[in-house]
């Protein structure tokens, strides 16, 4: 089967609606901190149940304030995932934090909360049970108290996000959850992103809604919300002057085009999430008859599947690496998804991870594969896609 175009690997949705928004913009005078960031803000705050969204220029930007408000210090540790987009981590690093990775979940592939609860309850003991959950560089250093639990969503999957709140509340921890790839999900009815004491969102080119760039922080927490307003432009509080500055901060503003594509963009969202799922589910249905392939599995919990990305995982024993050039020598793009942080070269070198740490992320980052994923894939796009892969995995 053939297609008219070539098969792009993601490709945003972008309407006449967000063209006209943006001449709109570029006819005013207000090109940064205007009201379209605030709409924006509004707009995604009522998505998703929150008391304030606070608008940056990025996804991580977003994590890293989260990470700030949490109080995570020099030394701190911070329990997360070692199967995720790096930002996830490196976040934790920009504030000398320690990341604690505990392993996945292998039907999700989010983090395992029962391995969660292990590790804070050993890492709060005074024993040297804490030294295991430790990066091996760091077994025998001083370091600070576990600090937070920073969860992510994996390809818009929630984590078991109620457990995960248990454990930090015992345990007097922050809950960061980590949306960047989620918005539009739920679980157990209740929106992604708004399941902790901060979420986040991003928005990439390839993700379910696009700002261009761009990230939002949701929380209900007051002084959180003005602390990130404040740390997005340069630590200037709202009653300081033009050039007052009452804390470190950052230029992590969003600016007004890329915000009034967002106000476009969320008011389809559900459209744009609907026709995503019509991928999804013609994919799961042309996968379903490939030996070889497994398509991906929703857990019960999740009552609401926002598609990120559509990741397949193959059979124990097959080459991935060759599927991904097999299937690009065919004019089809796919990507790896995800290598665990841990065996990343810069967390090897600094942390003194392995192969081996954590044998189920592994497991699924040898494994997973990405295909061509977007709003506007059609039938014999995906057709295409299924019966390549298909021809590879079986002829």
């Amino acid at each position: 089967m053939s297609t008219n175009r070539q098969i792009p690997m993601a490709s945003p949705d972008i309407s006449a609606e967000e063209i006209s928004a943006v001449k709109n913009v570029l006819q005013t005078s207000r090109l940064s901190q205007g009201p379209q960031v605030e709409s924006f803000e509004l707009l995604v705050a009522d998505y998703v149940g929150a008391k304030h969204a606070v608008a940056v220029s990025s996804g991580t930007a977003a994590l890293h304030l989260a990470v700030i408000a949490a109080g995570v210090e020099d030394g701190d540790l911070v329990i997360t995932t070692p199967f995720s987009f790096v930002a996830s981590s490196n976040v934790l690093l920009y504030e000398r934090a320690v990341p604690v990775f505990v392993d996945v979940d292998p039907f999700t592939f989010n983090i395992d909360p029962k391995q969660v609860l292990e590790a804070i309850k050993d890492l709060s003991s005074s024993s040297n049970m804490r030294n295991k959950w430790l990066p091996p560089k760091l077994r025998n250093q001083k370091l600070g108290k576990a600090k937070s639990i920073l969860a992510v969503d994996v390809f818009g999957q929630p984590a078991e996000m109620d457990q995960l709140k248990t454990t930090a509340r015992d345990y007097d921890l922050s809950l960061i959850e980590d949306s960047a790839e989620a918005i539009g999900s739920r679980y157990e009815g209740r929106p992604a992103g708004n399941l902790g004491d901060v979420g986040i969102f991003a928005f990439y080119p390839n993700k379910q809604i696009t700002t261009g760039e761009g990230g939002v922080a949701v929380t209900d927490n007051d002084e959180w919300a003005s602390l990130f307003r404040s740390l997005r432009n340069q630590g200037r509080d709202v009653f300081d002057g033009w050039l007052g500055h009452s804390r470190l901060g950052y230029n992590y503003r969003l600016n007004e085009l890329s915000a009034a594509i967002g106000v476009s963009q969320m008011n389809r969202i559900e459209k744009i999430l609907s026709k995503r799922n019509q991928v999804a589910n013609l994919y799961s249905h042309y996968l379903a008859e490939i030996n070889g392939v497994n398509p991906p599995q929703i857990s019960k919990k999740t009552t609401k599947m926002s598609w990120f990305v559509y990741v397949v995982r193959l059979n124990s024993g097959i080459d991935r690496d060759g599927v991904v050039s097999k299937l690009l020598e065919r004019g089809i793009p796919s990507r790896p998804y995800f290598p665990s942080i841990h065996l990343l070269p810069f967390y090897r070198e600094k942390f003194g991870f392995e192969s081996g740490d954590f044998p189920i992320s592994e497991e699924i980052s040898s494994q997973t594969i990405a295909l061509p994923f977007y709003t506007s894939m059609n039938e014999q796009e995906i057709a295409t896609v299924c019966e390549a892969l298909d021809q590879i995995l079986n002829y």
